[in-house]
């Protein structure tokens, strides 16, 4: 069977543009949905249980609709959660909101288009007669569609240092992938434990094993120390910012930001007026400009940008100022021993080389950049010429249509949603910058149903 729309993928990307597709697309219309997730829609974000672990967005703005607002506000209200718009809810709630949202979906009596889910992993791709692109499947089947939707998302970040001289016993108390939350319960009260990155994914994990009754010390290392920033309960306005009147050279654009900071009266209101205007200016930088943020000013950025719910930001503050977890900046150069592990690192800014020693490493330096190296398919569809990798490492090459450019005479149209179109729009892995692109993507293919 040839479908008018294959989705490959099963996180946000995926669920989002599949609930698109579903209001817009005709009864005789036909979606195939690629994934191997059980948790299809809430991927690992939204999968956790943890009630400490929240989102960094006010509920007031993770609709999965953009034309419909308070969807997820009204959906909390509805199952008796006491949160308003400017709230951070649970993370487990966002999952099951979009869970719901899905299902409500298929469940409506109306007429709507056919729906598969084929639970499967797609590991190769190739061009069939009939304007269809037909993938493998680790199964053994295959599935074609006239227009394809990748909706890949990014894998964890391996650790910067090579572990493969160590014990067997070494590398069962290094945690490579901490939203296997099972590690936790591997960890002894008394225990030290080192989390490399200090990013959001740290605070998570940081809060997760205090939660469980850990009373010992954690010590945080990544290259530069620095954590992320807190929102307010009670935000001001956004500045009004216009892009086009910015400079392009990024020491200019940075000189401009930072006199708006220290002139006005919040930060924060500059950080919020970017928000909406983020890609239209990155779509105005030059390459060169984009390779040195990407180079020096990404870790300044991600903390004012990426924030914490003020009360969580409180609770992680907190454990430093009472010497529960402490920060260091430095770079790793190895781990080495038996427990307890020794971490060797140069502290930044310095020549002398010291050390940590920790009966735990825990690997929170948060997902890869959006390239390809860690899909299989992706690589298979780079090695025919379906795809290109992104210059800068930022996914693959699609245009401001989020379409992948592709020679002339070819009849299927291959999008992508999500991490993968990173290069393109730069800021494309939050709910309110997604589900506005899966909406858009939706409705061109239901423009040629």
């Amino acid at each position: 069977m040839i479908y008018d729309a294959v989705i490959v993928g099963s996180g946000f990307s995926a669920i989002a543009t599949v609930c698109n597709l579903v209001e817009l697309l005709p009864q005789s219309a036909s979606v195939a949905v690629i994934g191997d997730d059980p948790g299809f829609g809430r991927g690992t974000a939204y999968r956790t249980e943890l009630y400490l672990h929240r989102l960094n967005v006010p509920a007031g703005r993770m609709s999965l609709f953009p034309d419909r607002p308070n969807a997820f506000v009204d959906w909390l209200r509805e199952h008796k959660r006491p949160l308003d718009a400017g709230d951070f809810a649970s993370r487990q709630d966002y999952g099951l909101y979009i869970r719901d949202s899905l299902a409500a979906l298929l469940r409506n009596k109306k007429p709507r288009c056919r729906v598969d889910f084929i639970k499967a992993k797609a590991t190769g791709c190739v061009e069939r007669y009939g304007g269809a692109l037909g993938f493998q499947l680790d199964n053994g089947n295959e599935i074609a569609g006239r227009s394809i939707v990748l909706c890949l998302g990014v894998g964890n970040a391996t650790l910067p240092v090579d572990l493969s001289q160590l014990s067997a016993d070494a590398r069962a108390h290094i945690v490579e992938n901490p939203w296997r939350l099972s590690w936790l319960r591997r960890v002894q009260t008394g225990d030290s434990v080192c989390i490399l990155g200090s990013g959001l994914t740290m605070i998570d994990q940081a809060l997760a094993l205090f939660a469980h009754g850990f009373t010992g010390h954690v010590t945080v290392l990544s290259r530069r120390g620095l954590v992320p920033l807190a929102h307010v309960s009670h935000p001001k306005p956004p500045l009004e910012i216009d892009v086009g009147a910015l400079p392009t050279q990024l020491s200019e654009l940075l000189h401009v930001f930072r006199h708006e900071s220290r002139h006005g009266d919040d930060w924060r209101r500059l950080m919020d007026g970017l928000r909406p205007q983020t890609q239209a200016l990155w779509s105005r930088l030059p390459d060169a400009e984009r390779r040195r943020f990407l180079r020096h000013a990404l870790p300044w950025w991600n903390i004012h940008r990426h924030r914490v719910a003020p009360d969580v930001f409180l609770r992680f503050d907190g454990m430093i100022q009472s010497g529960q977890i402490s920060v260091r900046a430095g770079y790793l150069l190895d781990v080495e021993g038996a427990r307890p592990l020794t971490l060797r690192y140069r502290p930044r800014g310095k020549k002398l080389v010291t050390s940590i020693q920790a009966d735990w490493i825990v690997n929170c330096t948060g997902m890869e950049r959006a390239g390809i190296a860690h899909s299989p398919l992706l690589q298979e569809m780079r090695r025919q010429g379906l795809i290109e990798a992104d210059p800068l490492g930022l996914g693959i090459v699609v245009d401001k249509q989020s379409r992948i450019p592709r020679s002339e005479g070819t009849d299927t149209v291959i999008y992508a949603v999500g991490a993968l179109t990173a290069g393109q729009f730069w800021e494309i892995t939050a709910v309110p910058d997604i589900r506005i692109q899966a909406r858009s993507v939706a409705q061109a293919i239901a423009g040629k149903v």
